[in-house]
């Protein structure tokens, strides 16, 4: 089933939680594309007081984080290395400034699609990794903003129970509070995560 509106306004950290074992979805003219999230991050909001200054919203809406003060279930695309996206859910309700950075998932539909779009990946590096998953999935810059609730990208819920594993989210050592929040999330013992 889909996932409704509803089922993004939580803060990013339930979010990213419930983010794990479900299923990314995009329908592409070469056919269905579908893998189960394994590992994501939440960005945004505060633990025990204190801001997370590794959010991208840390400091205000800006021309480039507009997206992450949508209401949840929209998309939040950036550039890394100036070559490479990322996509971020958005979460909470307008104005709140939160999303969820998927960093991994296990592919389950249209692999051979997503092997010819990353055709030298092996293994787990097909989809291990933020801008593998989105090279691999087809997610382009053109879709900053998407509602996930309406278009051709989306979650469906996960069939079967999960155990998450929590952990410090990575490569965010410039960040004074946040390189310490507990708000990775890794689907356990799946292979298909990134190191």
């Amino acid at each position: 089933m889909r996932w409704q509106r509803k089922d993004y306004i939580g803060n990013a950290p339930e979010t990213a939680r419930k983010l794990i074992g479900s299923i990314l979805v995009h329908e592409t003219p070469e056919g269905i594309l579908k893998g189960r999230i394994t590992e994501c991050e939440a960005y945004g909001g505060f633990l025990d007081g204190k801001p997370d200054d590794a959010a991208h919203c840390y400091k205000g809406m800006t021309e480039r984080t507009k997206a992450m003060f949508d209401i949840g279930g929209h998309v939040y695309i950036y550039l890394i290395y100036g070559m490479y996206l990322c996509m971020n859910v958005v979460c909470g309700p307008a104005g709140t400034g939160s999303g969820v950075l998927l960093r991994a998932i296990q592919p389950l539909e249209g692999i051979e699609i997503m092997k010819k779009n990353r055709p030298c990946a092996k293994g787990r590096l097909l989809t291990a990794g933020p801008a593998r998953l989105t090279i691999a999935m087809g997610i382009d810059k053109t879709m900053y903003g998407m509602d996930l609730t309406s278009g051709p990208l989306y979650i469906e819920s996960g069939n079967e129970p999960v155990e998450v594993e929590c952990t410090p989210r990575i490569n965010i050592d410039y960040a004074e509070n946040g390189r310490t929040f507990p708000w990775r999330f890794v689907l356990k013992g799946s292979p298909w995560v990134s190191r």
